[in-house]
């Protein structure tokens, strides 16, 4: 189990931004990862109309369960943990409105292909122990270098 201070070494994410309260389990050979996260009104998302989480910010946290087994798989090879972007979503389906203030909700992340630095996830997430959200997430790793040149090309454009 990797606790959420440890986390912080991981992944890009601090702060309010930390959208992970825990590891629960990972493998690095079958690139899969579960977690969870629970939800207060000091999520970033939360709204208090609805009394918690939209379940479009479902993405993000599965977003960054895979951000925290990309953070993993980096450490074991002496690296920085790379700063990764969501690059597409698909065969979504979700089967609550929102996360209630107070629950814990549970993430499954699974690689199923990878080229390069792009990657595809399959992801879950649990609610009470019923899946309330599953859909693919392609993702993309960028490094330091990367990540200056797009800074660099968006000052000159803006």
């Amino acid at each position: 189990m990797i606790e959420q201070k440890d986390l912080e070494s991981l992944m890009p994410h601090k702060g309010r931004m930390l959208l992970l309260t825990r590891v629960l389990g990972y493998s690095l050979e079958e690139r899969t990862l579960t977690g969870e996260y629970h939800i207060t009104d000091n999520c970033l998302f939360y709204d208090p109309e609805m009394g918690g989480v939209p379940a479009w910010a479902g993405f993000e946290f599965l977003a960054q369960a895979i951000a925290a087994l990309s953070g993993i798989y980096s450490k074991k090879k002496g690296e920085a943990p790379k700063i990764g972007f969501i690059l597409s979503i698909s065969s979504v389906q979700m089967h609550v409105p929102f996360y209630p203030s107070g629950c814990i909700i549970e993430l499954k992340v699974k690689e199923i292909n990878s080229l390069d630095q792009v990657s595809n996830f399959e992801g879950e997430i649990f609610l009470e122990g019923k899946k309330v959200m599953e859909g693919n997430l392609m993702v993309i790793d960028a490094n330091e270098e990367q990540i200056n040149s797009l800074e660099k090309e968006r000052k000159k454009i803006g």
